[in-house]
């Protein structure tokens, strides 16, 4: 997609809302010229492009460093077509900055999802493959306390969008011009309560990694993988039994904080596995519509924030990569005045070739490291007793 069009629809503007942004200093026919290539915008023009698109005149004659595409995207059959494509122009625009922040300082994190490699031909692989990610994360067997960190940490970035109810979720893949994947975003919408959001995430996720055999239902599959990400069958026969003849509401409520999962997902976990028998769900789903908890249940989880732009947009800020500006734009805060102290300004660092600068700061790193494993425990700077975190 061209970069005009492409940052034209991340703000939702059509040809003419655009024009009128620029002053009218070019006609809607003319930005459309633009955005095909068929014309090139002057330089005052393309200033006042990148002024109303909200993004610097560089960015719109460059090439990304990476090729986002899209892998699933979950959305009403009713969700207008003018919004599913500015919701994607979004997420690639957001996908493309943490890519480059992650080359920033992140190098050395390598990125390990097997993006569409786990062939799945039923609901049962969908349920293997989970178990196989959770195994090469060294996630153990006990529920994620965090989900949302855990994605973070492998550089699968948590987007959050405002979007209408219509909208579900959005998979994507960041690729370098040899088609290896660099970062991955699962997206779900603001507002959602925790325990949705994360069983979206994992939903998403599963899109990312799966495979499926033509004949399988993908939305199946990836609702199958979710539960096991979520709950693996053997803590949750742990928690739970191998048969059950019922299950009560109030247990279905505890379980909900232990896994973070909606009682609605967990009835579905416990059928998957056949630990209630088909009568014993379809008895429970209905006396779940007769409380109305199959829109809103009690309880609700709060949705889980993510950390990783934020940290990333400050940590390249101090080593000179970013501007302040755009570090405050990234990180949604100000960092006062520019040339602080806090601001950490290195002239002579910032001249040195990126390689280098990016040794010197794994030596910085390592050192600060070694220091930290002398210290015994942090202490409070005044009083010197242990800090407690819990």
């Amino acid at each position: 997609m061209n970069r005009i069009k492409q940052f034209r629809l991340a703000k939702g503007f059509s040809l003419d809302d655009l024009t009128q942004a620029m002053g009218g200093i070019v006609t809607k026919q003319a930005v459309s010229k633009y955005e095909r290539g068929l014309s090139t915008p002057s330089a005052p023009v393309l200033n006042q492009l990148a002024g109303a698109l909200g993004v610097k005149a560089l960015e719109l004659l460059s090439e990304p460093s990476v090729a986002v595409r899209f892998i699933a995207y979950r959305k009403r059959t009713t969700f207008p077509k003018k919004e599913q494509n500015t919701l994607q122009a979004v997420v690639a625009q957001k996908l493309e900055e943490r890519t480059r922040l992650q080359e920033y300082c992140f190098s050395s994190t390598q990125f390990d999802l097997p993006i569409e490699q786990i062939p799945v031909f039923n609901e049962q692989d969908a349920e293997r493959a989970a178990g196989q990610i959770r195994e090469q994360w060294h996630l153990g067997l006990d529920p994620i306390a965090n989900l949302t960190a855990i994605l973070e940490d492998h550089l699968v970035h948590v987007i959050q969008l405002e979007a209408p109810e219509k909208f579900d979720g959005m998979s994507a893949i960041a690729e370098d011009q040899d088609k290896n994947p660099k970062a991955a975003a699962v997206v779900s919408r603001l507002g959602c309560p925790g325990d949705r959001q994360r069983l979206n995430l994992a939903h998403e996720l599963a899109h990312l990694v799966m495979k499926p055999f033509p004949s399988v239902d993908e939305e199946k599959a990836a609702f199958r993988f979710a539960g096991a990400f979520l709950a693996p069958r053997p803590t949750i026969e742990r928690e739970v039994g191998t048969k059950r003849t019922s299950v009560r509401i109030e247990e279905l409520l505890i379980l909900k904080q232990r896994f973070g999962m909606s009682v609605q997902a967990l009835l579905m976990r416990l059928s998957d596995l056949q630990i209630i028998s088909p009568t014993s769900f379809k008895w429970a789903w209905i006396h779940l519509s007769k409380l109305n908890w199959r829109k809103q249940e009690p309880l609700p989880l709060q949705p889980e924030k993510p950390e990783w732009l934020r940290q990333a947009a400050l940590r390249c800020f101090a080593e000179g990569f970013i501007s302040q500006e755009e570090a405050e734009r990234l990180a949604d805060q100000k960092l006062g005045q520019k040339g602080a102290p806090g601001s950490l300004r290195r002239p002579a660092f910032l001249k040195l070739p990126i390689e280098e600068r990016r040794r010197i700061l794994e030596e910085q790193a390592e050192q600060l490291h070694k220091h930290y494993e002398q210290d015994q425990s942090w202490r409070e700077v005044q009083g010197g007793d242990v800090l407690d975190y819990e």
